[in-house]
């Protein structure tokens, strides 16, 4: 039987990744389109480097295909490719001093993972979400790694706090308080630039 673009799109994640495992063709391509700009961007986030970003998620996705054996279902296949990201990107800073680059260019589409709010703004607005978007993107790189990158999971991604865990490994209790320093960094630093609400 051959199964059309529209029943992929209706497929859930686990039976993409069932069907992947089999060698069913066109399944494991629908994984990649639904996934490949979010890891892209979270990726993006961790490391600070467009072009780094891009050959990682490249790697987590050939990882992704040589592990579908070993997914265990009972687990979200989000949560899943996240850690594999997750792990990616930290070996990655490990093995380049442990610190990202400053993020000098845009994932297209991608830029900060914002709502977009509807009716137009005008330039005036539209000048100042840009200011604002690039003002709470440098306080977000400014952060610590292990604090920048819970923030990235939590606020970017819409992770929940037991994801997060899956994901990075850590006790829940460690996750909740690095997010409250981080949350508290981030708002001394709001301050200090003379920021008052985001």
């Amino acid at each position: 039987m051959i199964v059309s673009r529209t029943d992929w799109r209706d497929a859930t994640d686990r039976d993409l990744v069932a069907r992947a495992a089999t060698g069913v063709e066109g399944s494991f391509e629908e994984l990649v389109k639904r996934y490949q700009r979010p890891i892209s961007a979270y990726v993006y986030r961790m490391v600070g480097d467009y072009e780094v970003a891009l050959d990682l998620t490249q790697e987590i996705f050939i990882k992704v295909y040589g592990s579908l054996s070993r997914y265990r279902s009972e687990f979200k296949f989000s949560t899943w490719i996240y850690k594999i990201a997750h792990n990616s990107a930290v070996d990655h800073l490990r093995r380049n001093g442990g610190r990202a680059r400053s993020l000098s260019r845009e994932l297209d589409g991608d830029q900060y993972d914002l709502p977009i709010e509807s009716g137009s703004l005008s330039p005036e607005q539209e000048s100042e979400r840009k200011e604002r978007r690039l003002e709470i993107e440098a306080v977000v790189r400014s952060l610590p790694n292990a604090y920048r990158e819970l923030i990235v999971l939590r606020h970017s991604r819409d992770l929940t706090y037991e994801e997060i865990v899956e994901v990075t490994g850590l006790p829940l209790g460690t996750v909740k308080n690095r997010l409250f320093r981080a949350r508290e960094m981030m708002r001394q630093q709001f301050l200090g630039r003379g920021i008052t609400s985001v």
